[in-house]
């Protein structure tokens, strides 16, 4: 009976833990690291075809991510997980896949030209496609007997729609043990999603903390201040820009919109137009539609009964094609937009970037965690310049967060968590948090608790019968990439044209009207002729 850390272990991405017990290869969560990576991660002590079961928590991909290329490694057990979850998982990891290929034709394209290896994608649509047909959806609270000796149940987490904390129950030589994985843990009263629920019982935990060191604080009031800032955006005669993951959190936009509208909130902007700019936001809201009974909060269930869509309303567009996609920064219109990613770092968000950071009567609003080395935090962080798309833009926009509004509990919400459990686990272990804030975390589980608390880092390894460890490898970091790029000698050679340009600009200082409108106008159809 083995616990064996992998991935997430003082990192806040891609979790994955490995459970050998019963005879069995078992792997909780396979998913892909997002943002900065500081360990290089151990592999797990099993082959993908020797995976017997993956048990999921959720559908987001730095916990499902990386289940394509466990299939294309040779995967064919059951991929266990609840019904939303799996709905969710046919959208995202086929969408995971379609940038997996795109960015490999992207950079082909580019070596091709410089006579580098062809790049193979990490995995394609068959895979997403081949690994779907082993999932197995289950509801939640239902004890499932996996095989002799292993049982499980999924217990509402409060995250996302379909998310779980997972209770393993192991049996081995008359022997059992009682594993619960947390998952992401919700944050209570978010809209739409029921609040995480609790238990009570556990020989170990394996526990997440995302927001470990930190409070979201009093809680807002998210109409009040999502309505001021549309309303100054749009007074203003700027676009409200909220950069938010496809799922999960562009519903909950939806859900305030919704209200805000119904009340009336916004003055002198009758019927403003809303876009949701993500094909897979759009699929995650038709989802969000079907899976009602048994994932919906009652406030939620309450506008239902009464006929009341809680995610749609008027003037909801929906952009699906990069033609729809380009028209939205095309009309002059006031309006908000929402897009993906969440945190900047793909995705059409960047477009919308693009073309509206630099203009200082926009408002750019984040509205959830945004992990160390990505552009989001950069922009949060204060960034008076970003790059996209090989571009330097200044950032003149208005850059806001709504504080408070996330899908993870805080320190406090994660306290009651585990407080929740009547007597003392033998150990609980932090993962699934940055660096310092695992060891945070751990400390004051100890101090406030008194439990046995660690925070393994990637390849430590224990013997769940004994509470021994097994393993316990130093970690090692990721070495920087090198930042440097030659650009071509042509490349070269256009900079210097564009400085002998800014040069000849200087020396017509003191010309005429008619000469310097002339100038002008011959520099702007040049630009607008070679603007990508």
């Amino acid at each position: 009976m083995k616990l064996v850390f992998s991935g997430a272990a003082h990192e806040v991405t891609g979790s994955k833990h490995y459970l050998e017990a019963a005879g069995k290869h078992i792997l909780v969560d396979c998913g892909m690291e997002q943002g900065k990576d500081l360990f290089e991660n151990q592999e797990i002590p099993a082959n993908a075809a020797d995976i017997d079961y993956v048990f999921l928590t959720h559908a987001h991909i730095d916990h499902s991510g990386l289940l394509p290329l466990l299939y294309a490694q040779g995967f064919t057990g059951s991929i266990i997980t609840t019904e939303a979850t799996y709905q969710l998982c046919q959208i995202m990891l086929l969408d995971s896949a379609h940038i997996q290929e795109f960015e490999a034709e992207w950079r082909n394209r580019k070596g091709k030209r410089a006579g580098a290896e062809p790049v193979v994608p990490l995995y394609t649509t068959d895979d997403a496609n081949g690994v779907l047909k082993h999932f197995v959806s289950c509801r939640y609270e239902e004890i499932i007997d996996i095989c002799d000796g292993i049982k499980i149940r999924f217990i509402d987490a409060g995250h996302l729609l379909g998310s779980a904390s997972i209770e393993i129950w192991i049996t081995e030589d008359g022997t059992t043990k009682k594993i619960v994985f947390s998952g992401d843990i919700g944050n209570t009263d978010q809209p739409i999603i029921k609040d995480p629920q609790y238990i009570e019982e556990a020989d170990y935990v394996v526990m997440e903390s995302t927001y470990g060191d930190r409070s979201h604080g009093e809680r807002p009031d998210y109409i009040k201040e999502l309505t001021d800032v549309i309303q100054k955006t749009l007074d203003r005669g700027g676009n409200v820009v909220i950069p938010s993951f496809a799922v999960g959190r562009t519903q909950e936009m939806l859900y305030f919109i919704r209200q805000i509208k119904e009340e009336g909130l916004i003055k002198n902007h009758d019927g403003f137009e809303v876009y949701v700019d993500s094909p897979l936001a759009v699929e995650a809201t038709n989802i969000f539609n079907r899976n009602v009974p048994g994932y919906y909060d009652d406030e939620a269930m309450a506008l239902i009964d009464k006929g009341i869509n809680p995610i749609k309303f008027p003037n909801l567009k929906t952009a699906v094609s990069s033609e729809d996609s380009i028209a939205i920064n095309s009309s002059t219109t006031p309006k908000v937009i929402i897009s993906a990613s969440g945190m900047c770092d793909a995705g059409r968000i960047r477009h919308h970037l693009k073309h509206n950071l630099w203009r200082p009567e926009c408002t750019i609003l984040f509205v959830g965690y945004q992990s160390e080395g990505t552009l989001g935090r950069a922009l949060i962080e204060g960034a008076e310049e970003v790059k996209l798309f090989g571009e330097t833009i200044n950032v003149q926009a208005e850059i806001r967060s709504l504080a408070g509004i996330s899908g993870h509990a805080d320190s406090e919400g994660l306290m009651k968590w585990i407080s929740a459990f009547k007597q003392k686990p033998q150990r609980v272990f932090i993962v699934h948090g940055e660096d310092e804030v695992t060891d945070i975390f751990a400390a004051r589980i100890h101090s406030e608790l008194g439990y046995d608390a660690a925070a393994p880092y990637t390849g430590w390894a224990y013997d769940l019968l004994t509470n021994e460890c097994l393993a316990s490898p130093e970690p090692v970091r990721v070495a920087p990439k090198a930042a440097a790029r030659r650009a071509s000698a042509v490349f070269d050679r256009l900079l210097a044209a564009g400085r002998r340009l800014a040069q000849v600009i200087r020396r017509n200082e003191g010309g005429t009207n008619k000469d310097l409108t002339k100038f002008t106008n011959e520099i702007y159809n040049l630009c607008d002729k070679w603007d990508r």
